[in-house]
């Protein structure tokens, strides 16, 4: 085995976990690459009650996302690492601003896989050059139940609103896991210290929690604008309000954010022009000029038509009958979910001016 700090679990633990805050991770944690028969039953649940909406793949690939080893058999450990993103302001206050598009925290720099998983490849080979392990890196593009895990993990709980809680960085926490064949000693979990609070659920403009701990996608603003191909119904397009790309409000209630920190990394802090853009600005993007503007940002991969739909709806929103002359020639538009969009924010703005 090559050389390095391998003299006892205790010193393996601690060399891991002083490279990974070497590398800019700001939160570490190791647990067996196991979950519990409750997350199991909670995936399962979420499946099959339809929950998931239109994202195929959570219940194609059910069976891996319910344990590291259905992923991988030789699977030991599970490493979880946390890089706080945690935004200067609160993200809702731009919500009262309705001629600005409201993209969440994550989306306003630059992509966090890209980053993250740079940072866990580097940590990767340092363990491979020093234990001669074998192992697997991940950033929320497998089936890897990273929530659960990290829970598991010590990183924190998962609140009411399903996600991550940090006691050091509230809900502001990018995820990355380390799967590895090594048998590493384990951190224990975190206490779930949301108590009576129903802040996050309450604050959900759509009502997209059945129950605490649970949420339905289809009902989700962050599903909706990202994840859902179609029109959005209709039902939840005043909900959106101006958010165009993800919510934060849930994130944002949580009372845990008082002990946030603004995030120390550059390229997460909100570019110029996504800070608060304007919606005129937007929705006269064809795709090429989106492109070229979402370069290098997780709003690229939901393409052009899907953006100006949503735009779109934060248009009609607006309650603005001066986007009418922006909006007309929309109503053609080669994308049919931008032309129904268009139709409904302009029937909108006509109806209210009326």
């Amino acid at each position: 085995m090559p050389g390095g700090p391998t003299s006892g679990p205790g010193d393996i633990r601690a060399a891991l976990e002083a490279k990974a805050r070497e590398l800019g991770f700001d939160a570490f944690g190791i647990t067996r690459a196991e979950t519990s028969d409750k997350v199991v039953e909670g995936l399962r649940n979420f499946v099959a009650l339809d929950r998931h909406g239109s994202m195929a793949w959570m219940k194609e690939r059910l069976h891996h996302r319910e344990s590291p080893t259905n992923l991988w058999p030789e699977a030991r450990s599970a490493i979880m690492l946390g890089v706080n993103y945690g935004p200067k302001d609160d993200p809702r206050l731009l919500l009262e601003q309705k001629g600005f598009g409201n993209i969440s925290v994550y989306a306003r720099g630059k992509d966090y896989h890209d980053i993250i998983k740079k940072r866990l490849k580097t940590l990767a080979r340092w363990m491979v050059e020093t234990w001669g392990c074998e192992l697997k890196v991940f950033v929320d593009t497998a089936p890897v139940p990273e929530k659960p895990l990290s829970a598991a993990a010590g990183l924190g709980w998962q609140g009411k609103h399903t996600n991550m809680v940090s006691p050091e960085f509230g809900s502001w926490l990018f995820l990355g896991a380390i799967y590895t064949t090594m048998e590493l000693p384990l951190d224990g979990p975190h206490r779930d210290q949301c108590g009576s609070c129903r802040a996050c659920l309450d604050a959900c403009p759509t009502d997209a929690f059945p129950a605490p701990y649970e949420i339905d996608a289809r009902r989700c603003i962050s599903y909706l604008t990202i994840e859902h191909k179609d029109p959005i119904p209709e039902e939840f397009r005043r909900a959106l309000g101006n958010r165009i790309y993800g919510c934060d409000d849930c994130l944002a209630a949580c009372p845990w954010n008082k002990f946030a920190q603004t995030s120390a990394e550059a390229a997460f802090h909100a570019r110029v022009e996504l800070g608060a853009p304007a919606l005129e600005d937007l929705v006269a993007l064809d795709d090429a000029t989106f492109r070229e503007v979402f370069s290098g940002s997780p709003i690229k991969r939901i393409g052009r038509d899907r953006f100006v739909r949503n735009v779109l709806y934060a248009i009609g929103n607006s309650g603005d009958a001066g986007y009418l002359t922006k909006i007309a020639a929309l109503k053609d538009d080669q994308s049919h979910v931008v032309r129904d969009a268009a139709e409904w924010a302009w029937d909108t703005l006509q109806n209210e001016g009326e």
